[in-house]
């Protein structure tokens, strides 16, 4: 009773009580974004929640109230913090917040940048939790803007994570509308010629996958700042001025492609970390990232923000403009694109192809697709491009690569990675289970580092998805072709399908961390690790560093997946947490493939 009072009076608080203090509380309630009533969850109210506000260097007090009726949480996504107010359930101590109770999180912010929250428990995450994080440094800002928005970009169902989830669990082509025709087959014969035409399709029809399959799930309305396109969300500006727009990408399973016809972006910052200014006509936004940019409109008019989903599907639509009430033309979507066998991996894992690898993949029918597979021109097999990467950016346009990405200002550690860690993506669609390194995270032992090495991790990607890999606590380095000094921070990356990436991690923060698939039925499907950095005794601490007590709230039992990372007990196949010790498989060999 007494925390149900103590929540009840948190509501009537003030958002912000002083500068570095925030109430937010968490309830379920009905909201009316698509025109039909639904009970989704908010955060103050609102979808998104709010905006929280900091200064680099500020003492943090959020206090977190739950309404709800089932168990929540709060992850501060990319901000760097002691393990046990990072805000997964069942890591560092942390018991995740109970109904009726109210959390007090409390850190010192130690970076600056564009961030974001979000639950960490269950689907809560697609059902509405989640807003954006601004921090401003404490020094000069080197972005020079005269105006500044946050865009936060998202993706809307009006199905429940619980029933999207339990659809895909029954057949992961379930959101699969878009479907080859004998239309499209003819289509190709007048291509590629009916032997090329024919070959392709009995591949596909081998492997029991369909081509099409870029997203997971459909049915979503596209939103800016919870708004749907037809309410046009809108920045104001006068011509002349650098406008800065803080893109969060805020979806549960949406990749975007972002533009704003008729001006050039400025990328100045990726995933809140400062990078070396690069003009671009448009980029590819994972789940889970955040880029900054900056524009300079000179005409007295209105110009569309225009983040069109990776499955083609719809726009997230906003307006830049002089006055209220603007808007300029929504851009034509562009042509869905369609999986290859590069998409496979095939160009470049036939040696290593096997039938336990092909079983993780998918299982598929291994008999009808080595048959296909022996049939193909190994030539024309290496000549053939990625479906997914294909953007259908116009010639002449620039399109954002990881490749010109550079760090502004010179990393502080620049040391060669003393070990390589291989994290090799997998799944099986038959059931709808994603792993890493061959097991779902239930199954999983840690990942343990130890404390200040340099290590590689290399991700090879044996799915025909992306999937956007972030890691809790730490950022790593993309080995992305620049200068050791130059190498950007992340702490979400982009792993193309069949493709190979590496970054570098320098393992600085003791404790436990959540690492997984951003994809929010990925990971709840079981594609999450734990990394556990090793605890340390205070007088091997590096100056500056202190230890953080892993004791300070009680560690809940680990005997199911209740309360742990996405609380996902009950799902098919996740079994029990018990036995958590094994290492995982921490060597590789072979050279670093760079995609993207």
């Amino acid at each position: 009773m007494k925390y149900m009072l103590f929540g009840l009076l948190l509501m009537f608080m003030p958002f912000q009580v002083f500068a570095g203090e925030y109430n937010l509380t968490i309830a379920k309630e009905p909201v009316k974004i698509t025109g039909k009533t639904v009970n989704k969850i908010t955060v103050n109210g609102t979808i998104p929640g709010p905006t929280l506000r900091f200064k680099e260097g500020e003492d943090v007090i959020i206090n977190v109230t739950n309404t709800m009726k089932e168990d929540t949480s709060v992850h501060w996504h990319g901000l760097l913090l002691p393990g046990e107010m990072d805000g997964v359930p069942g890591f560092n101590g942390f018991p995740g917040i109970k109904p009726g109770e109210t959390f007090t999180y409390e850190f010192t912010t130690r970076q600056s940048g564009t961030y974001w929250y979000h639950a960490h428990s269950m689907g809560q995450e697609q059902d509405g939790h989640y807003g954006s994080i601004v921090i401003t440094p404490k020094s000069k800002d080197p972005v020079k803007a005269d105006r500044d928005y946050v865009v936060v970009l998202s993706d809307f169902h009006e199905e429940e994570s619980s029933k999207i989830m339990a659809n895909l669990k029954m057949s992961s082509e379930y959101y699969q509308y878009a479907r080859r025709t004998i239309g499209d087959f003819f289509s190709d014969v007048k291509e590629r010629g009916f032997g090329k035409a024919w070959d392709n399709a009995k591949m596909w029809g081998g492997m029991r996958m369909l081509p099409t399959d870029i997203a997971d799930v459909t049915g979503y309305t596209f939103l800016i700042n919870g708004k749907p396109p037809e309410q046009n969300w809108t920045g104001l500006f006068k011509p002349g001025e650098r406008v800065r727009l803080r893109f969060i990408n805020a979806s549960a399973m949406t990749f975007f492609d972002v533009r704003i016809p008729g001006l050039k972006m400025e990328i100045v910052a990726s995933d809140g970390q400062n990078v070396e200014p690069v003009s671009v006509d448009e980029f590819r936004f994972g789940v889970a990232e955040t880029y900054d940019v900056v524009v300079s409109p000179t005409e007295d008019k209105a110009y569309t923000i225009a983040a069109e989903s990776i499955d083609r599907t719809g726009f997230a639509i906003g307006t830049l403009a002089p006055r209220e009430g603007m808007q300029a033309s929504i851009p034509e979507p562009r042509e869905r694109t369609l999986l290859t066998m590069a998409d496979m991996g095939m160009a470049h894992n036939m040696g290593a192809m096997d039938h336990s690898k092909m079983n993780d993949m998918s299982g598929m029918d291994h008999t009808a697709m080595g048959h296909s597979m022996q049939r193909m021109d190994m030539g024309a097999m290496n000549a053939v491009k990625s479906g997914w990467a294909k953007a259908g950016t116009p010639k002449g346009d620039k399109a954002l690569s990881y490749r010109d990405l550079r760090y502004r200002g010179i990393q502080s550690d620049t040391r060669a990675p003393e070990r390589e860690i291989l994290v090799r993506l997998g799944g099986n669609m038959e059931r709808y289970i994603w792993t890493i390194n061959g097991k779902k995270y239930a199954d999983a032992g840690p990942m343990k580092l130890k404390y200040g090495e340099r290590v590689r991790l290399k991700f090879v990607n044996d799915t025909m998805m992306a999937h956007p890999m972030h890691l809790h606590g730490m950022f790593v380095q993309l080995e992305n072709g620049q200068p050791a000094e130059k190498l950007p921070n992340k702490h979400t990356v982009i792993i193309p399908p069949g493709d190979s990436y590496s970054v570098l991690l320098t393992a600085d923060e003791a404790g436990e961390w959540a690492f997984h698939c951003h994809l929010l039925y990925h990971m709840m499907a079981g594609m999450m690790n734990k990394v556990i950095v090793a605890q340390l005794d205070p007088s091997e601490m590096p100056a500056g560093k202190k230890l953080t007590p892993l004791t300070k709230h009680e560690t809940p039992p680990m005997k199911s997946m209740e309360h742990m990372g996405h609380d996902m007990s009950g799902m098919e196949g996740m079994g029990d947490m018990e036995g958590m010790d094994h290492e995982m498989n921490n060597s590789t060999q072979g050279d670093n493939h760079h995609a993207h």
